[in-house]
């Protein structure tokens, strides 16, 4: 469990580019296989995944305890539906980067210096894709715990315009119409299109 120790606005927070050129530095897992950024533990995480040339990225509220070769089970979720699906690989990205088990947990104002970082870490991940980015949102209920996630689902809608993202869903939507949340989904759970502008407009 996470529970968060400071907030991110009172630490060093290191750029995204500068954490993927270190990635990898450090030893302790396989870096031909994952792509974990930062490459170390701490109080935010911008991509943990298998690497691939058509990898399933999935999108969460935020951050948990997930590393490599130690995936919570929202993450071995994740790669079931990936595998599932036909994807060779899967990245889970977050709406906002602060990690905390418990989103009530989340720091009440975003960090603009996060959230800047954050978005070029989602621009690398569709950068890299070779056909158009499969987004799967899967943030369920918890997008509503805090009201600055909105603004970051906006921002990732105009990034992922750049570069043709679809966006998909897996599951039934929440009685507030939300996306399911990935982790009591069965394994051959469909993926289905997504609008995530009339979503945002209606929902959000």
């Amino acid at each position: 469990m996470h529970i968060p120790s400071v907030a991110t606005s009172e630490m060093k927070i290191l750029g995204f580019q500068e954490a993927l050129g270190r990635s990898g530095a450090t030893g302790e897992y396989d870096s031909k296989k994952w792509i974990y950024v930062p490459d170390f533990y701490t109080e935010y995480r911008y991509i943990l995944g298998t690497r691939g040339a058509n990898p399933l990225i999935c999108i969460g509220v935020n951050p948990s305890t997930a590393a490599p070769d130690s995936l919570d089970n929202t993450l071995k979720s994740v790669e079931r539906i990936a595998m599932g699906c036909g994807f060779d690989s899967f990245i889970m990205f977050n709406v906002y980067a602060q990690r905390a088990t418990n989103p009530d947990d989340m720091e009440q104002e975003m960090n603009p210096l996060l959230h800047r970082e954050n978005m070029a870490a989602f621009e690398y991940i569709l950068r890299q894709c070779k056909d158009r980015p499969s987004v799967w949102a899967a943030w369920g209920n918890v997008i509503e715990k805090r009201g600055y996630l909105k603004t970051c689902i906006q921002d990732m809608i105009q990034i992922g315009e750049r570069y043709g993202a679809e966006w998909y869903t897996a599951g039934k939507r929440s009685k507030r119409g939300h996306p399911h949340h990935p982790l009591y989904l069965r394994k051959d759970s469909p993926l289905d299109p997504f609008d995530v502008r009339e979503y945002c407009r209606d929902c959000l």
